[in-house]
């Protein structure tokens, strides 16, 4: 019989399967949640997960990651002896994207900064006094899109089916590839110095890595918005904040350097940024999507099929 482990906290095990998902689980081999993981052959992990030791054993065969970046858990050198892991990220893409959107047109439109004028400085509710200013539409508006990735996909959808006209760069993809998203192929200068928005949807690779420095951003036009719902790595966060601290650009994050931010951290302090704490795949439609993944993909290993999300030793730095 299958020995499954699944190596997530009760409640987000609660979050991610239903009943009938949890009853296709125990259908799969005898569920352990208790015993040693490594005593399994399939280990179902997730966020708060400890990394696999450097000789997992010869028992383990496929590890299915229930969230996205499995960079912490396993290494190249995991795959290349034989074990199998996928993992979860597609269905985390479309609540991702609709984060992004939704910081996209609050930065346009100075959302945030209008809501902190009508909660503290219009006690007296005396709006039609107060100069808000004129916003913009993302409809006719030059969105660049660093990274084709799942949630690169879902984003560069939302954005072209509001009247963005919509840029892309992304080394991977060919023109004929980009046009099928609606998007413009080009290099990452021209992209930077074109878009009234520019939202990160890369992975963190050596390439990746601060690839907007203090050169790269302030390419970026004056009023442009700074949207990052993937890695904070891929900015040069010094060189960010000079940007801010001048109140050139303005910008929207979902991820920090450190997590969760200090209470001293003067993020909290710049007036042109929007602020929320990662949760761009806190949902609950997210939640479910990931967890039908997981059931999925152990069904298919046990059927022979092809694994769908798969993450191999040669994809291992971009999908990871």
């Amino acid at each position: 019989m299958v020995a499954l482990y699944v190596d997530l906290p009760s409640e987000l095990e609660g979050e991610l399967f239903g009943p009938d998902e949890t009853a296709r689980l125990e259908s799969f081999g005898r569920v352990s949640r208790a015993r040693d993981r490594l005593a399994a052959d399939i280990l179902v992990t997730g966020w708060g997960s400890a990394p696999l030791p450097a000789d997992p054993g010869s028992r383990l065969k496929l590890l299915v990651h229930s969230a996205g970046t499995i960079r912490h858990l396993v290494t190249p050198a995991h795959l290349s002896s034989g074990l199998r892991v996928s993992q979860a990220s597609a269905g985390m893409a479309q609540s991702v994207a609709e984060l992004a959107l939704f910081m996209t047109i609050s930065r346009l439109r100075d959302l945030d900064q209008v809501d902190r004028v009508m909660t503290t400085n219009l006690r007296d509710h005396a709006w039609h006094n107060a100069d808000f200013g004129l916003g913009r539409t993302l409809a006719g508006t030059t969105v660049g899109v660093i990274g084709a990735s799942r949630v690169g996909r879902a984003y560069l959808k939302l954005v072209v089916a509001s009247g963005a006209q919509a840029l892309l760069y992304d080394p991977y993809l060919d023109e004929r590839e980009a046009k099928e998203l609606g998007a413009r192929l080009v290099p990452l200068e021209l992209l930077l110095t074109s878009s009234a928005v520019v939202a990160l949807h890369a992975p963190v690779t050596a390439e990746t890595r601060h690839m907007l420095d203090a050169k790269r951003l302030s390419l970026i036009p004056d009023r442009g918005v700074l949207i990052n719902t993937a890695r904070s790595a891929l900015v040069d966060t010094e060189a960010l904040l000079n940007e801010l601290r001048s109140g050139r650009i303005s910008a929207a994050l979902d991820v920090f350097d450190n997590e969760p931010l200090p209470a001293d951290s003067e993020w909290w302090r710049l007036p042109n940024v929007l602020l929320t704490p990662h949760l761009g795949a806190q949902t609950w439609h997210s939640r479910r999507t990931q967890g039908a993944i997981v059931v999925d993909e152990i069904r298919r290993y046990l059927a022979g099929l092809e694994l769908r999300h798969e993450v191999r030793a040669d994809t291992y730095d971009l999908m990871a």
